[in-house]
Formats: C-alpha cells, structure tokens, sequence
C-alpha cells in the first residue's frame, strides 16, 4: 500500500488538534520560592502558562511611555481610568486573542502573572445588577496596569486591589502572582470587589494549582502579610459561605473555592493533586493521602531550593507516583494519558518561566528568566535578562509595538498570525513538543540528550557572564544592557536552531519507521 505523505505543517497541526481536543487541561501552575529558601538568595517565581486551542507567545521589550496629562486608559468592557504620566519599561509576554494569559517583568524587577482559580462566585450579568461589577469590570488589564506602575510587589498588590475595588473582577476567580527581587505575593480574587493577598513567607515555598489555596492561616491583622478588600469576612458571612459563630478562623479558600468535580481527585481526598504532588517534592516526603488536614499556604524545603529545582516542578508529570498514568511513558505520552491527578506539564503549556530576582545586583543583571517556549519538558530554558533592550525577531510576530499595545490589536489580530511558521520560535518549539508525544518515552531522551547539557552550560557559566556585564555596568550602563541583549539573543537564537535540528530529526526517525 503506498503511503501519504503529509507536509510537516500539516502533520504538526493535525498532532495539535488532536492532543487539545482529547485533553482537559488545568490551567497553569506557578511556584514561588521566598529568598530564605533558595540557595542563592533570590526570590524565585517559577510559572507554567497553559491555554487551550491553537494560541502562540510573543515576547517583546516595551519602552517606558510618556503620556499627556487627561489620557485615559480604556478597559475591555469600556471602563476608564486616568493614565500616569509615564509607564515603566517591561518585557511582555503576550497571548493574543485571549483575556488571560499576558504575564509582565518591568524594569524594576516585578514579575506579574496568574492562575485561573474558579469560585462559586455568581454570573458576570448578576454582579453587574447588583453593582458589584462596575462600568464593565476589569480583567485583561489588570495586569499590564500593576507592572506599568509598580515598583515593588508590595505596591502592585495595592495597585491591584485598588482597581478590583472600583471596577470588579469580571472573570470566576484568579490569583495573581506579583514578585520582586525582595519577596513574592499571592493575590486572590473572585469575582466582583473581594479579593486577599498573602506574602510568601521568606523561608518557605508556595505551590499554587488552579484553586485558592490561601486558608485560615491568614491573619487579615497582620497587615505586613496580609492584605484584603474591605468587609471580605462580612461578605462571605452574607452569602452563608462563613460562619462566624463557628469560632472557626475565616478562610478564603474555604469560603470562596467551587465544590470539586464528582469523581475527582480532590473530591476523593479533598486537596489538590498538583499541590499534593509539589508540596512533597519540596518537602522530600510523599504527604499521606487521605491527609488529616487541608494542605498549607506554604511549606518548608528539604533543601535550598535552585532555578533546576523549580524547573524540574514544571516539566513533572507524576512521576514516582501510582497516579502516573503513562506508567514512566511506557504506555503513552503523559500529556495523553487520561488520569485522576492532572499533571503539572501538560500539553497546552506554552510557556514554562522561572524567574530568578537578586536583590544585591543592578536590577538590569540581578533579574532575569529562565523560559522555555512550548512544554518545558521537551523544551529548553535559556537566560533573558531584564537589561535586554529588545528580543529575537524570531520571539515575535511583526509590527509596530504600540499598536501591538492595543486591546483592538490583542483581542482582533491580523489575519495570519496563528499561521503556523516553522522560522517563529513558538511554532518550533510547539511542532518538536508535538513530535515528542508520537513516541514520548523514545524521544524525550534524544531531546534532552541535547538540551540538558546545553542548559548546564548556561548555568556553569552565568556568574562568568554576570561579572562582565557588571565591569561594564561600572563604566558604561548602556555597554553593560549591549552585553546582555547579544547574550540573550545568541542563546536564545541558538536554542532555537537546535529545536529545528531535533524537528529533523525527529521527523526522520518517525518516517522512517
């Protein structure tokens, strides 16, 4: 019988189709490491940005911008609000088309990103009736204002409820994670005005999955790590959500979370399987399920804890667990395999990020990310450095940045922008992750047969790098930003050539069999 040959683009959109279709996807996974718990003093804020259908990254350096006096900002749904006379700088992680999946690193090193959290919150129509939703809400801007105007997370977590308390929240419910080089918050909201925020102590580690997990251990009077709109407790009490005359302390995730899926994982043992399965690698001891409690806010590490650590959460899919479906690959692809605890790598990850934020160094060579593009399991992190002034053209799809900028342009882009293109950096990235799950337990070790050595010598080589931008920051600060914009790139531009190296590759051995 002779055999059809399908074109590498046509075969890479079908894989996707296929794999999205067939997958219920939990919806990104971030960890946060405070400064006392990481083995090089730096707050790390690791990250996996996932979305259904057929989506792609763009990542771009935005200027600082000057604005006349009356701007105004305009929201999605037609709210306004002032704009300030200057913008800070940032780098942009965008995912055009949809509300929620942008993530923000500006100048000042304050990283901004979120996980969707469904609450038992009512309709966006019935909060809109009863005033709890006003001039249409805000959600998509949310973010892009916090690292606009913040200069630390502290104030971004201000910034924040600020807004959610004159506009509303338009979506079920989200945290949002705002870090800086000093410490790192969790910001909790449902939808509508109520919202709290929790720091992360400087000694533990937060996992956060896709439910609220911030509980009665938040002391709304300890308001240097605790934060929340006011009558949050009064509120809940109203909606018969807290009792408080149960001498029980208020907990948001009690009062706010949705009640868990029949036949789920956390119906079966009232937690979170991703939480569950983070909380114990962290702590070096697999947490006795049924547990006799609800897990922490956050926990203490077995050890210091490394960006290799965090990165090594983000590309998990059960592994040492009854709860591994593909049986350590042998039966399938993980991000195939239907399973009662969802993993934390999945494929409609499109992004997974670590962000590495030193306080004792020049914020443009202290702060950077390590990012993989598409799932990091089968990808690769390379270094981008805050000092950057500008990305690869191959991260982005052209066009002016300001017009870029515009909800018009976020939510309507031109034609041709989900075309896939095997020279744009996602959709390398995006076919070798595709091409890995033909035959997952094969192909995964050829692609880290490249990539971890490749990763390894970035990290054996960063304080090297780091000492020169710095003599270079000492005489000339835009030399030392030159410096780090080259690196960046040739790392980056190099990863991706060895992505398309691995597509070949792959291809060949797949054909040929």
């Amino acid at each position: 019988m002779k055999k059809t040959k399908l074109s590498f683009r046509v075969l890479i959109l079908l894989l996707t189709a296929v794999f999205i279709a067939n997958y219920v996807s939990a919806d990104c996974f971030t960890v946060l490491v405070g400064k006392k718990a990481s083995a090089d003093g730096s707050v790390l804020f690791g990250h996996n940005e996932q979305n259904r259908g057929r989506r792609i990254i763009n990542y771009r350096c935005v200027p600082r911008m000057k604005y006349e006096p009356g701007t105004k900002v305009i929201l999605k749904n037609g709210g306004t609000l002032p704009q300030v006379k200057e913008t800070w700088a940032l780098i942009w992680q965008g995912n055009p088309g949809i509300d929620f999946g942008d993530s923000y690193f500006n100048e000042w090193g304050v990283a901004v990103s979120s996980d969707s959290c469904p609450t038992k919150e009512d309709s966006y129509e019935e909060l809109c009736e009863r005033g709890d939703i006003t001039d249409g809400g805000i959600g998509y801007m949310l973010r892009r204002l916090v690292a606009q105007r913040a200069k630390t997370a502290g104030e971004g977590v201000k910034i924040a409820g600020e807004l959610i308390e004159r506009f509303g929240y338009i979506s079920s419910g989200r945290s949002l994670m705002i870090t800086d080089p000093e410490e790192a918050w969790v910001l909790a909201i449902v939808r509508g005005k109520h919202w709290i925020a929790q720091r992360c102590p400087d000694d533990e580690v937060v996992l956060l999955p896709n439910i609220h997990i911030i509980g009665p251990e938040a002391d709304l009077s300890d308001t240097g790590n605790v934060l929340a709109s006011p009558g949050l407790k009064e509120y809940a009490a109203k909606r018969g959500w807290y009792d408080p005359g149960s001498g029980k302390p208020f907990s948001f995730r009690d009062a706010f979370n949705y009640d868990p899926r029949k036949g789920s994982f956390r119906e079966k043992y009232s937690i979170d399987p991703r939480q569950w399965y983070a909380q114990s690698k962290v702590q070096g001891r697999w947490i006795v399920l049924p547990p006799d409690k609800q897990l922490p806010f956050s926990v203490k590490p077995a050890h210091k804890m490394t960006v290799e650590d965090v990165a090594a959460i983000l590309r998990s899919h059960n592994e040492g667990t009854e709860f591994d479906a593909s049986k350590n690959y042998s039966l399938d692809s993980p991000h195939k395999m239907r399973r009662l605890a969802a993993n934390i790598c999945g494929p409609t990850t499109q992004e997974g990020a670590v962000y590495q934020l030193r306080s004792w160094l020049p914020k443009e060579i202290g702060c950077l990310v390590w990012r993989t593009t598409a799932a990091p399991c089968s990808s690769v992190l390379t270094p981008w450095y805050l000092g950057m002034t500008c990305t690869p053209e191959a991260y982005y799809k052209q066009g002016d940045i300001i017009e870029q900028l515009t909800l018009s342009y976020h939510f309507d882009p031109p034609a041709g922008t989900f075309d896939f293109d095997r020279d744009f950096a996602f959709d390398a990235f995006n076919a070798l992750e595709n091409l890995v799950d033909i035959n997952y337990k094969k192909a995964i070790k050829i692609v880290r047969k490249v990539w971890d050595p490749f990763e390894k010598e970035q990290f054996i080589i960063q304080s090297a790098v780091e000492e020169t931008a710095l003599n270079l920051y000492k005489k000339d600060k835009e030399e030392a930003k030159k410096y780090l914009t080259s690196y960046t790139h040739s790392r980056a531009l190099l990863a991706l050539e060895k992505a398309k190296k691995l597509n070949n590759q792959l291809k060949t051995l797949f054909w040929a069999n």
